[in-house]
């Protein structure tokens, strides 16, 4: 919340240089764009750990309680893969990133900071599945 906060006062006094005092801040724009990026990461974590997720659940309610368990450990797990892909390779591009030393336009920071939201909140959003799934066992045997 407090980011979210934040960028939207960072982006309403980059309005405010711009159209009143007619000088534009070159830093503003490009901060509060990579703010919203990980924002957005970091919310698809927020989404798994609340089950707030984008799901379709025609196929899962219609299945018997055990098949139900089967079902949602296949679509976790492939879930799983998914998210370790990402954050595999976006590891490797960080590891480019950092080799070839690029830099922001306007802000002169490293761009493998900005990329780094997709393997870190990968990295927890498959730690959040892992425990998914595994509570799918436990919680059915206690």
């Amino acid at each position: 919340m407090s980011s979210f906060l934040f960028s939207l006062i960072l982006v309403f006094v980059q309005v405010i240089m711009r159209y009143i005092f007619n000088y534009s801040l070159s830093w503003s724009e490009e901060l509060a764009r990579y703010i919203f990026v990980w924002q957005s990461w970091l919310g698809f974590c927020l989404a798994l750990k609340h089950g707030k997720h984008i799901r379709i659940d025609v196929v899962s309610h219609r299945l018997s309680p055990r098949l139900k368990i089967v079902f949602e450990t296949i679509a976790w797990s492939l879930s799983l893969i998914m998210v370790l892909f990402l954050v595999i390779n976006g590891f490797k591009l960080l590891r480019l990133l950092a080799s070839r030393g690029q830099v922001s336009p306007a802000l002169r920071m490293p761009m493998s900071y900005a990329y780094a939201a997709v393997p870190v909140s990968c990295l927890l959003g498959s730690v959040l599945i892992v425990v998914y799934i595994i509570s799918l066992f436990t919680s059915r045997k206690g």
